[in-house]
């Protein structure tokens, strides 16, 4: 899950009825699923809302940096590759604004959340693609540390979030695997390919440990959010989860992990790696990234160009609505 946001406090703000209270906490404690129709808490909604929809937001967004390598990928078999993954991208982000609707909330209330700047969506998409070797760091790492996010989120406490996350994990699985074949690639061609592999590495390794989130002792809604089994796993316990995978994958195909503090522990079996720079993350979350303005300005521009297909497809429904119901 592209989840990088500063969490809200979603306390309960209003009085919930003790007896549905305690059978919700009861059911969920059971590993029983909440479906849309049952009932829940305001604040079990509330967070469900923005974390869903963050992540349908991260979806559509990060088709952006992927989506302007497409002409300019090396291959056919790339093009073709990338373009299925693009697309992939396009139907999770469908799956996940579907799966939120279901909650109370549509389609363009969601929208203009994001694009009002209300809502957020993963930082790591902030950040620029300089060569095509970003391609295979995208895939290898940001999709590596989304799958180390979403595939607890199969078991997550509401049923249409967790039912649409089995695919997207079976997706999401391909697009590692594509990202490290093209690092893979570059690091066994020419040595110039080596250093192009070598430098996306060096810029997209911290901004993927930020992915998981703020450090669980500064991330507030951690504990709510694993006492009602939304999340299943801590910031920190999914980012060392990432560090543990992933270097070794670096140093099979002869790249290092840009990390002097970085440290093996046989006794543990984990590593210890350096300091993160908080303060880069909380800018990029106020939309301080490299690219930030472009991709909202991107992602604007494409709403209002497709505003006619939207009115289109509306008129036809109404149009077959008329029609079956004469």
């Amino acid at each position: 899950m592209y989840t990088t946001e500063l969490q809200k406090q979603a306390g309960v703000t209003t009085a919930e009825p003790a007896e549905l209270l305690a059978a919700f906490e009861a059911r969920v404690a059971a590993d029983e699923f909440i479906e849309p129709k049952d009932w829940m808490p305001d604040a079990y909604r509330r967070t469900l809302v923005r974390q869903m929809s963050q992540h349908a937001h991260s979806e559509v967004v990060g088709m952006l940096p992927e989506g302007n390598w497409i002409t300019r990928a090396p291959s056919l078999r790339r093009k073709a590759v990338l373009l299925a993954k693009v697309q992939d991208e396009g139907g999770h982000a469908l799956y996940l604004y579907s799966a939120t609707e279901t909650l109370g909330t549509s389609r363009e209330e969601m929208i203009d959340a994001l694009h009002s700047g209300r809502a957020k969506y993963s930082t790591i998409f902030n950040y620029p693609t300089l060569t095509w070797a970003d391609i295979g760091a995208i895939g290898w790492l940001v999709d590596g540390a989304a799958i180390m996010n979403q595939v607890p989120l199969q078991r997550t406490s509401y049923g249409p979030y967790a039912r649409a996350m089995v695919r997207i994990c079976k997706e999401e699985s391909f697009h590692q695997r594509q990202g490290y074949e093209i690092m893979m690639a570059l690091a066994v061609g020419t040595p110039e390919q080596k250093r192009m592999a070598q430098d996306a590495l060096n810029r997209w390794w911290w901004p993927s440990l930020m992915m998981f989130g703020p450090p669980d002792d500064n991330s507030p809604n951690s504990a709510q959010s694993m006492r009602w089994r939304i999340k299943r796993d801590t910031n920190d316990q999914l980012r060392q989860k990432f560090v543990d995978v992933t270097v070794p994958q670096a140093e099979a195909i002869g790249l290092s992990v840009p990390d002097p503090d970085l440290k093996w522990h046989e006794d543990t079996g984990h590593y210890t790696f350096g300091a993160i720079d908080w303060e880069e993350f909380y800018a990029v979350v106020r939309g301080e990234g490299p690219v930030a303005r472009e991709r909202m300005q991107a992602r604007r521009k494409a709403w209002d160009d497709g505003a006619w297909v939207r009115d289109a497809a509306t008129a036809h429904a109404e149009k077959r609505s008329r029609r079956q119901a004469a």
